[in-house]
């Protein structure tokens, strides 16, 4: 995979309005939580309250936004057999859509993927840095077609 980083941003604006970025759809998102990536402990599928305090804030926005589809993306490092970390993987997956919809936020609203140890973030030996769980917001034309 080739990576372009641009350092210019005039270029880097110039790009985004090219390519149909409106900057009226990104304020829009501007009371999203930033932070879309939790990990865990080893063989854990629960978080730590900071954690649980930014899932509020994403179920705030969620539940203020109710057209807004995200995806959670359940994730395990490489202890283990495969079954066992897509296991893991869709607990932790699970808790997170059970604390959101307990927020108030609509299970439609909710698409659940594990992937177990086979998408790791980092090298595989970065054990802790593969134990998690990401929140991939989808646009609307994305959430309508699924």
């Amino acid at each position: 995979m080739t990576t372009l980083v641009l350092d210019n941003p005039e270029m880097l604006a110039r790009a985004a309005l090219a390519s149909g970025f409106l900057a009226g759809q990104h304020h829009q998102e501007a009371g999203r939580p930033h932070r879309t990536r939790f990990h865990y402990g080893f063989n854990k599928h629960t978080l730590d309250t900071t954690d649980t305090e930014i899932l509020k804030q994403h179920a705030l926005y969620l539940k203020n936004h109710p057209g807004i589809r995200v995806k959670i993306h359940g994730h395990s490092d490489n202890f283990g057999s495969g079954d066992y970390n897509r296991f893991v993987a869709r607990q932790r997956a699970n808790a997170v859509a059970r604390l959101l919809t307990q927020e108030g936020v609509s299970p439609s609203a909710l698409l659940l993927t594990t992937w177990g140890s086979d998408r790791p973030l980092a090298r595989p030996e970065d054990h802790a840095a593969n134990r998690r769980v990401e929140l991939e917001y989808l646009s609307m034309e994305i959430a309508q077609a699924l």
